[in-house]
């Protein structure tokens, strides 16, 4: 199945484990991966810039990760901030089945997969980590993101890294123009083509 459906609820197709090993947080480690989510093949590459350049997460509170996928962004974000509750929320029931299997297998014991709908809505995040599903078209990916970054903790800080030619500088204006005053967002990195976006409250 074309992972261009990745953001569907209920892939079609066979729900065959693959196993793939890669490094996060400079730990080698062995993960599952399936077809009918995003990247099946390993890290992509937006993910990966993202995780070189993000500074380290607060060491406790609650943390997200937007569209977790098979778990690499909430993994390294368990690993970093053991004390911390970590959140990998996504609509696929396959990956967040991945996420929940890969954090298990890794001992990573501070991970809560969720849909969105299970979320706590009172809950507010001290970080947001997220390679947001860009593919999904312009209005549902802004419902996303305005349904996740108000909220954000005061002093809290959100993460997302867009590929510069599928409209990372037109994102980052819309963002700062729709949240306004309490928000601060800029460009701090630009890597291999992707933009490093930051949302500060």
């Amino acid at each position: 199945m074309s992972t261009a459906h990745y953001f569907s609820s209920s892939p079609e197709g066979p729900f065959e484990r693959q196993q793939v090993s890669i490094v996060l947080n400079g730990r080698e480690v062995t993960v599952s991966t399936a077809g009918g989510i995003f990247s099946p093949g390993g890290l992509d590459k937006g993910t990966a810039v993202l995780l070189k350049h993000v500074p380290d997460p607060p060491p406790a509170g609650d943390l997200l990760d937007i569209g977790c996928g098979w778990g690499p962004i909430a993994l390294t974000l368990a690993m970093r901030s053991p004390e911390a509750r970590v959140w990998a929320v996504d609509v696929n029931d396959r990956s967040r089945q991945l996420c929940a299997e890969n954090a298990a297998a890794l001992g990573l014991d501070n991970v809560t997969v969720a849909a969105p709908e299970d979320v706590p809505p009172e809950t507010r995040f001290s970080t947001i980590w997220s390679n947001p599903p860009i593919r999904v078209g312009k209005a549902v990916l802004h419902e996303i993101l305005l349904t996740w970054l108000p909220r954000l903790a005061d002093g809290g800080e959100s993460w997302l890294v867009v590929q510069k030619n599928l409209g990372a500088d037109s994102l980052q204006k819309w963002l700062a123009s729709t949240l306004g005053e309490r928000y601060d967002v800029d460009r701090p990195e630009t890597d291999k083509g992707f933009r490093l976006l930051r949302v500060r409250r």
